[in-house]
């Protein structure tokens, strides 16, 4: 599914995305996946990590899932499943008691706090939970503090009003980190090519940057935009694909005539 300001549209189901996508192949055009299960209403968890799994088989970057996690049980499915990470986003403001239990068994690090904000008429910012379906009370800046404070390895920050538009960062959103945030921070929504990706990095407040609009809709969007943001200086590592593949290749370990 692709979320546009939160609406879902569908491009594909699994057999779609293995037909259309070699996830080993993009494994050389990102660092790290994300994937999310955006379902509204009852979640078929089984069913989510059986795609996980095809998804990780043979991705060598790290995997960050999430979607609906409540429980240490629901985390360690995920994490069998071929994750690394474990997404999660209502819990956060919800129940911070939880977010300690999730990171006293698995790390910090293991953990990804998601913060979707949208900007509201007077130009402040709003906090949305449970899939966008729910504001939360208070500013979206108080709620920042509370996740930088909190058990939390790093901090996904998307913007709900440039979700899917391919329209490019909602800058401003950055403006709502405390000045000395002691979390990485990932920002998402509304990158529509390569230049978006670069003016992100280019914050110095932005560790990371993501995107779903160049992998769904941009052929190798995603190749072609790591290519472009090395070429501009961007420090990103380079793979030998040809190297890789080589390692990556199964080896025949007969003997002749056999």
């Amino acid at each position: 599914m692709l979320s546009r300001n939160f609406r879902l549209q569908k491009v594909g189901n699994l057999d779609w995305l293995q037909t259309h996508y070699n996830f080993s192949q993009i494994s050389f055009s990102i660092d790290e996946l994300i994937v999310l299960d955006v379902s509204r209403g009852e979640r078929n968890a089984e069913a989510f990590c059986t795609a996980l799994k095809t998804l990780a088989e043979g991705c060598f970057v790290p995997v960050a899932a999430g979607g609906g996690v409540r429980t240490l049980e629901q985390a360690r499915v995920l994490l069998r499943s071929g994750a690394d990470k474990v997404v999660v986003n209502t819990p956060v403001y919800d129940s911070r008691a939880f977010i300690g239990e999730l990171a006293s068994e698995f790390g910090q690090q293991c953990v990804v706090a998601a913060m979707d904000v949208k900007r509201m008429p007077d130009g402040s910012y709003s906090t949305w939970v449970e899939s966008g379906s729910r504001c939360l009370e208070g500013t979206a800046t108080a709620w920042i503090e509370q996740v930088a404070q909190s058990a939390v390895g790093e901090l996904y920050l998307n913007s709900i009003d440039r979700d899917g538009t391919g329209q490019g960062y909602d800058m401003q959103v950055l403006d709502l980190l405390p000045t000395d945030m002691p979390k990485p921070v990932i920002l998402a929504g509304g990158v529509g090519n390569a230049a978006h990706l670069a003016e992100g990095l280019a914050d110095r407040r932005v560790d990371a940057v993501a995107t779903a609009h160049l992998f769904n809709f941009v052929g190798d969007g995603l190749k072609q935009a790591r290519l472009s943001l090395i070429k501009g200086g961007v420090d990103l590592p380079i793979w030998d694909i040809q190297l890789l593949e080589q390692h990556l290749r199964p080896v025949d370990t007969r003997q002749p005539g056999q």
